[in-house]
């Protein structure tokens, strides 16, 4: 299979329209699954597509005689390949005006329905990986979502099994103290982004202040691109001045939908029809405590159209 189209672009093999090989068959089965892994490693969905070309391309050259578990080898080659843009990543950050907020996905209905996953792509547990190192994020990502075991794992990261052990032990107790407290049932996520959407069309802010936890931070990531807070807003106070002002420019200006963003209910604002902001929640113990607002465009692109994911 040649690696480029005569364009240049290089061919994702899920949808080239050719009969697949078995190397193909192998990678598009497994397409959903190695997006998600270096999804949950990066924040960045647009580095994740790249991650999977790089893995395809790597792949298509491997002797599928020699391999055992075909699962198992396309992961190990998406871990490394995402470890290696993590660094990109970093540098990038080093840069980044105003907060880094992982980059939103439109997902479908069925998302939701997989309380694992979805609470493993949520904003509020991409916020806390990435309080993780690359390492600990990836061992992390690989034991504790997708269920892999040290050995596996190991192979992937460069690291024996014993090793391995201790970094998920690690990261195990780092996550444990810093996401959301209990499960967040669907109706309390509803009920958050309804007061939102209240807010926005109508005016009414108090059931959404009423919602706010007393230590609520609200973040936004405008990318240096479009306006957006340059640090976070801390407290109940603040952050509800800061909706206070939102909403008196973007009622009149946009409208308000809901959505399903990264497995939980957010809120889409558009202006003229284009999609300006999307705002998603991390609630605790049914008080909303993270507000995440993403307008850089670059991180928009994945809006429009359901993303798949899967375990």
């Amino acid at each position: 299979m040649s690696s480029e189209h005569a364009d240049g672009r290089r061919p994702d093999p899920a949808t080239d329209g050719r009969r697949p090989d078995p190397a193909t068959e192998a990678f598009v089965a497994h397409r959903n699954l190695l997006f998600t892994v270096a999804y949950e490693m990066l924040g960045s969905a647009v580095d994740a597509e790249d991650v999977l070309q790089e893995t395809w391309l790597r792949w298509a050259g491997v002797d599928l005689a020699a391999v055992r578990d075909r699962r198992a080898y396309l992961v190990r080659i998406t871990t490394r390949q995402a470890l290696g843009r993590l660094r990109t990543i970093g540098r990038r950050k080093e840069s980044y005006v105003g907060p880094w907020l992982p980059e939103p996905l439109l997902t479908s209905p069925d998302v939701a329905e997989q309380v694992e996953l979805a609470d493993s792509v949520s904003m509020a547990m991409m916020m806390v990986l990435e309080t993780l190192g690359p390492i600990e994020r990836a061992v992390f990502v690989l034991r504790e979502v997708f269920g892999l075991g040290y050995e596996e794992i190991a192979e992937a990261v460069d690291k024996t099994p014993v090793a391995v052990r201790q970094i998920a032990h690690r990261a195990r107790a780092h996550v444990a103290a810093r996401r959301p407290r209990g499960a967040v049932s669907a109706d309390e996520a509803r009920t958050a982004i309804a007061a939102f959407q209240r807010a926005v069309e109508t005016g009414d802010l108090q059931q959404l202040l009423d919602l706010l936890a007393p230590d609520v931070v609200a973040l936004s990531d405008g990318g240096g691109i479009k306006q957006a807070m340059p640090r976070p807003t801390v407290g109940a106070g603040p952050v509800g001045r800061l909706l206070a002002a939102g909403v008196a420019v973007w009622g009149p200006l946009g409208t308000c939908e809901p959505a399903q963003v990264n497995g939980h209910p957010a809120l889409i604002l558009r202006v003229d029809g284009e999609i300006d902001l999307v705002v998603a929640m991390r609630i605790d113990e049914g008080l909303i405590t993270g507000i995440y607002s993403v307008r850089n465009p670059e991180k928009l692109t994945h809006m429009e159209r359901e993303t798949p994911l899967s375990l």
